[in-house]
């Protein structure tokens, strides 16, 4: 089976990214990898695109664990070509969330225990095996194919690796053959957290994007003191507040006859309780129908500083409740101050489009499918699924529509 000859168009805009024989392989892996109706296994993309036979089969192998490409590179190309297809001049939206890929071996270059949402209580938590990638994406509002759909499309990865992946396969200092012993694992300076993570990818897209404005949308993992300290400029960030989280006043001005060092913050506001039944401090009410978010919900609005988490950045903090659907109080804060509270949770609900992408990438393009073991194989092989989900989209968007009735 082949690709329809105008999604190989689509791929010619990455010929730059790799040399020329490793494009053609490159080409190969996608179509097998689209249409294989199995699972996405190396040898399963090479009976799926026919190329059986077609040079030796550890090229296609080789070609995620020692081909001369850059991810990052590839991530750049692919970010460019879904804005110019996508979305020209629009305002950029970008989610950041981390998915867990279920693994099984040992050996896993990178594999840890990881908490698993799908078997996951809210009384108890629970984990598996496996990898966890932190994932940027871009989100489109309303293509108009899908007018009442919204699409997070991933664009760049990182994977995360905890305490199990850093040691798997390492002695630590006083463990001898026969079995562990108390000593510790010193710790890897090179270790990064999720956040830290998600940081990096932001910055990445804020140098690839320098003249646009970049509003990132992320849970209360993405929203503390490691990501909202250190955005870029151009970068602004939606996210969760704590329900225990201290808000203050901004700093009152020195005065001319004070001593010592200048005052950080100003006096602390009540907490989200206390403000939530403060007479003085009346309920709006909004409504929302849209992707994500269909409720009537009581808001209350307040400029604060979120001191633990942003220092001296002033936020716009939106205080939500729902009368209706009985969920719990939330706050939410934007780095945005001109934006209204019902901007800021218009936009925020189209963050749970990155939830459907993990979703669809693991059903109809096999994630979690490959068993590559190497840590650049391991490093480029999801990615690379996640990716062609984007790719998808943006052949539909512009050619592949063409073929279905829309009505």
């Amino acid at each position: 089976m082949e690709l329809t000859s105008s999604f190989a168009e689509l791929l010619q805009h990455f010929s730059p990214v790799f040399t020329a024989p490793t494009y053609q392989t490159f080409v190969a892996i996608v179509a097998g990898w689209i249409l294989s109706q199995r699972h996405r296994f190396i040898t399963e993309v090479i009976f799926s695109s026919g190329n059986v036979g077609n040079g030796h089969w550890s090229r296609f192998h080789r070609f995620f664990s020692h081909a001369a490409w850059d991810i990052d590179t590839f991530s750049l190309f692919l970010a460019k070509l879904v804005v110019t297809i996508l979305a020209p001049g629009a305002l950029f939206l970008w989610a950041v969330d981390d998915t867990l890929c279920r693994k099984r071996g040992l050996t896993l270059y990178g594999a840890g225990m990881h908490y698993d949402p799908l078997i996951s209580s809210r009384s108890k938590a629970l984990v598996s095996w496996g990898h966890d990638w932190v994932v940027l994406c871009l989100i489109i509002i309303h293509p108009w194919w899908a007018p009442t759909k919204v699409f997070a499309l991933p664009i760049a990865a990182r994977l995360y690796i905890n305490r199990q992946g850093l040691t798997k396969g390492k002695k630590a200092k006083g463990q001898s053959a026969q079995g562990p012993t108390k000593a510790k694992v010193p710790p890897d300076p090179d270790h990064r957290t999720r956040p830290e993570w998600a940081l990096e990818l932001i910055r990445l897209v804020a140098r690839w994007f320098p003249d646009e404005e970049i509003i990132v949308l992320g849970d209360s993992a993405y929203g503390g003191q490691s990501v909202l300290s250190h955005l870029p400029a151009n970068v602004h960030l939606i996210s969760r507040v704590a329900a225990n989280a201290a808000l203050y006043e901004v700093a009152p001005p020195r005065r001319p006859d004070q001593r010592g060092a200048s005052h950080k913050k100003g006096d602390r506001l009540p907490g989200m309780a206390e403000w939530a039944e403060d007479p003085k401090a009346p309920w709006t009410t909004l409504c929302f129908h849209q992707f994500g978010l269909h409720a009537v919900l009581e808001v209350k609005t307040i400029q604060a500083l979120y001191y633990k988490a942003g220092r001296d950045r002033l936020l716009t903090i939106v205080l939500v409740r729902d009368e209706v659907g009985g969920r719990p109080d939330q706050m939410f804060y934007c780095t945005k101050l001109e934006w209204t509270a019902w901007e800021i949770l218009a936009v925020y609900a189209c963050r749970w489009a990155i939830e459907c992408t993990f979703e669809n990438s693991k059903q109809f393009l096999g994630v979690e499918d490959p068993a590559n073991r190497l840590p650049k194989a391991v490093k480029r092989t999801a990615p690379m699924a996640l990716f062609l989900y984007t790719m998808v989209v943006a052949w539909f968007h512009r050619t592949g529509h063409q073929s279905v009735e829309l009505n």
